[in-house]
C-alpha cells in the first residue's frame, strides 16, 4: 500500500488520459476534483488487488455521459460520493474500497475524490484497461457480475437507483436518466466482492497511469521523444500523425460522436469516435480498431488529446496499442469489438503487422 497525494495525481491524470483513448472525461477537471478533496481530507491509500480481503465490498465510482458537456457543466464535487452513499443504503452494507470503472482522465481520478471524502482506500485497478463508452462494456459483464443495483446522482441533488434485468438494460435506462440530468451524472455500480476482483478487474492500471504520466513529463523535460516513449511502453505502434484538418462532432443520446481527419506526410489518418476512439483508417484502409487502444497525443509535448479536445490546426501524433487479452476472446469481441459499434470490419490485433499498413 502507498498513498496518493496531489503530486502523484498530476502524473496519474495525464497517464489515465493516454489509456482513456480519447474518452473517460477531461483529465484537468478530474484532477481538480480529486485535488480539492485530498487538500481538504488528506492523502488516499492505494492498495493492490491481492491485498483486498475476500469479504471486502468494492464500489466503483465514475462519471457517465458526454465528455463535451462536462467541460461546461462542472460538477459541484460531492455527487460521486452521494452516488456511493445511495448504493450503500440500497445494499444495506458500507463500502470498504472504491475503484475506477475505466482508465480515463476523469474516471481514473473520480475515485480519489470519493475515497478522500468517505475515508476509503482505492484499489489499483480498473474494469477495462482502457475506456469504453457504454457501461456494460466492462470485464465484470464477461464474468457474469451485474451492473445493478446502481446509483446515479447529479449536481442538483437528485439521485436514482436502478435495478435491471441485465447490463445492457442498465446502460439504456441509466443513459436515459443521465440525459435528463443534463447529459452527465455521477454513478456507482458493479458492487464487487473482494474475492472476485482478480477475474473482474485489470490489476495495476492506476500505477501504469502514473508511470505513463511521469514518462511524458520526464521525456519532455529532457527534450526527448514522449510520443515514442509512450508507444514503446505500451507495446504499440505509430499511426500517421500531422495536422488536424477536420473534426465533425455532435452530442447524441448522451455520447460525443464524430469523425476526425489528420493529414500528414505518412498519409491521411481518419478517426471515428464515440466518446473514445474506436476506429482508425489510413488512406481509407482500417489500421486499428476497438478493442485495441487508439491514442492521440500532442506532437510536441506528448500530452494526451481527448476527443472533445481535438481542434482544427492541432499538430498531433497517434498510436495504436494492444488491449487486455480478455477483450480478444470471442466473448470480449462480441461485447466491444468493431461490430458492437456498427463498424463493418474484421478485428485484426494491432500487434499483427498486417493491422497497421505503412
Amino acid at each position: 500500500m502507498r498513498e496518493i497525494g496531489i503530486p502523484e495525481l498530476r502524473d496519474l491524470a495525464r497517464g489515465a488520459a493516454v489509456l482513456g483513448t480519447g474518452g473517460g472525461g477531461d483529465p484537468y477537471i478530474g484532477r481538480l476534483l480529486a485535488e480539492q478533496a485530498i487538500a481538504e481530507h488528506g492523502r488516499v491509500p492505494l492498495v493492490d488487488v491481492a491485498d483486498v480481503p475476500d469479504d471486502a465490498m468494492v464500489l466503483p465510482s465514475a462519471m457517465m455521459g458526454a465528455p463535451t458537456v462536462m467541460i461546461e457543466k462542472l460538477p459541484r464535487g460531492g455527487e460521486a460520493a452521494s452516488a456511493v452513499r445511495a448504493l450503500e443504503t440500497r445494499l444495506g452494507r458500507p463500502a470498504t474500497h472504491t475503484v475506477s470503472i475505466e482508465a480515463g482522465g476523469l474516471n481514473s481520478t473520480v475515485p480519489f475524490a470519493v475515497a478522500a471524502q468517505l475515508g476509503l482506500p482505492v484499489v489499483d485497478a480498473d474494469a477495462m484497461g482502457r475506456a469504453f463508452p457504454e457501461l456494460q462494456m466492462v470485464l465484470p459483464t464477461l464474468v457474469g457480475i451485474g451492473a445493478t443495483p446502481m446509483a446515479l446522482a447529479d449536481e442538483k441533488g437528485n439521485s436514482v437507483i436502478l435495478d435491471t434485468i441485465d447490463n445492457r438494460w442498465a446502460e439504456r435506462l441509466a443513459r436515459s436518466a443521465t440525459v435528463e440530468m443534463g447529459c452527465t451524472a455521477m454513478i456507482c455500480l458493479y458492487a464487487l466482492p473482494g474475492a472476485r476482483l482478480e477475474e473482474a478487474l485489470v490489476p495495476g492500471t492506476l500505477s501504469l497511469c502514473e508511470e505513463l504520466g511521469r514518462l511524458i513529463a520526464s521525456e519532455r523535460a529532457a527534450h526527448g521523444d514522449p510520443v515514442g516513449a509512450v508507444t514503446e511502453r505500451l507495446g504499440g505502434r505509430a499511426l500517421p500523425g500531422g495536422k488536424v484538418v477536420d473534426v465533425e462532432r455532435r452530442t447524441v443520446a448522451g455520447f460525443a460522436r464524430g469523425e476526425a481527419r489528420i493529414d500528414g506526410e505518412a498519409g491521411v489518418l481518419g478517426l471515428s469516435f464515440q466518446n473514445e476512439h474506436l476506429l482508425a483508417r489510413i488512406d481509407g484502409e482500417v489500421a486499428a480498431c476497438t478493442p485495441d487502444l487508439i491514442v492521440v497525443l500532442d506532437a510536441d509535448t506528448g500530452e494526451p488529446v481527448t476527443t472533445e479536445g481535438l481542434r482544427y490546426g492541432q499538430r498531433v501524433a497517434a498510436l495504436a496499442a494492444p488491449c487486455d487479452a480478455r477483450w480478444r476472446t470471442p466473448e470480449g469481441l462480441a461485447l466491444v469489438g468493431p461490430a458492437a459499434f456498427g463498424n463493418d470490419c474484421a478485428y485484426v490485433p494491432v500487434d499483427d503487422a498486417a493491422a497497421c499498413p505503412s
